[in-house]
């Protein structure tokens, strides 16, 4: 790769992988694929931070006797992980690229040889052209070491790797001034961090059935990321083409600057 790649971490929501019997959806991962494949070609790296493991393993082991809702879910992602890579790295490999998996909790994050150890990882990866896909290790983060969502998790790898932009693909065009149904209200293009615009999210709220995420989380850590000098982006991640349109600038979902 040169010198001078660009990198953008996108994150990938459970609302946009699945439909609405909670299957995953092969045409949106290879979408997601093919934009990713579009932009290495024009030496910008994508780091994909994907959803849908806890989905993924409910399918295969369907309903259980796990009463414990964190346990359940800690079961159903380790059973949905290499199902999701799976789907992933045949899609990767048809369009002659290779991916690999990068699971850390938050602890892994913080300042000292976890945190040195993930950035040496990811450089090595993004250095022989390997697209990164990262997800929290629900396996064994638990309360303290959890984060609240991916896209904190999204928020904090981009920080990491000191990305360019930073995409929050969700089930929405972006943040809106009411209800993304309601014929009144009007989707901001541009949202500047000290705008006072919490006020619209609750009525623009359409909070992911099988997610932890919702838009009060979206904007908190677009905020929090724009102000870290990332612009980033709140968009719909089936809208055809929305990752390349995004980095082209077009006029795409939500952007958030300092």
């Amino acid at each position: 790769m040169k010198n001078d790649t660009k990198r953008i971490v996108v994150k990938v929501g459970t609302n946009v992988l699945t439909n609405k019997d909670n299957r995953i959806l092969g045409p949106v991962l290879r979408e997601l694929v093919r934009q990713i494949a579009v932009l290495y070609e024009r030496d910008v790296m994508v780091i994909l931070v994907s959803s849908g493991s806890a989905i993924a393993g409910k399918e295969v082991l369907g309903k259980t006797k796990i009463k414990d809702k964190s346990i359940r879910r800690q079961v159903y992602s380790a059973i949905g992980q290499p199902r999701m890579m799976r789907h992933y790295y045949s899609i990767f490999h048809d369009y002659g690229m290779r991916c690999a998996q990068v699971l850390a909790t938050k602890r892994d994050f913080d300042p000292g040889k976890h945190r040195q150890n993930m950035v040496n990882c990811y450089e090595g990866l993004l250095s022989e052209g390997v697209i990164p896909i990262a997800n929290e290790d629900d396996a064994v983060s638990l309360t303290m070491s959890m984060f609240s969502d991916n896209d904190e998790l999204a928020s904090l790898v981009a920080e990491l790797l000191d990305a360019d932009r930073l995409i929050i693909l969700s089930d929405t065009d972006g943040l809106y001034t009411g209800h993304p149904d309601d014929d009144n209200s009007k989707k901001l293009n541009e949202v500047k961090v000290d705008e006072n615009v919490e006020k619209y999210v609750k009525a623009s709220n359409k909070k992911e059935g099988e997610g932890r995420g919702g838009m009060a989380s979206k904007l908190k850590i677009a905020k929090g990321t724009a102000k870290k000098n990332i612009p980033t982006y709140i968009a719909n991640g089936k809208r055809e083409n929305v990752i390349v349109d995004i980095v082209d600038d077009k006029a795409v979902g939500t952007k958030f600057i300092h």
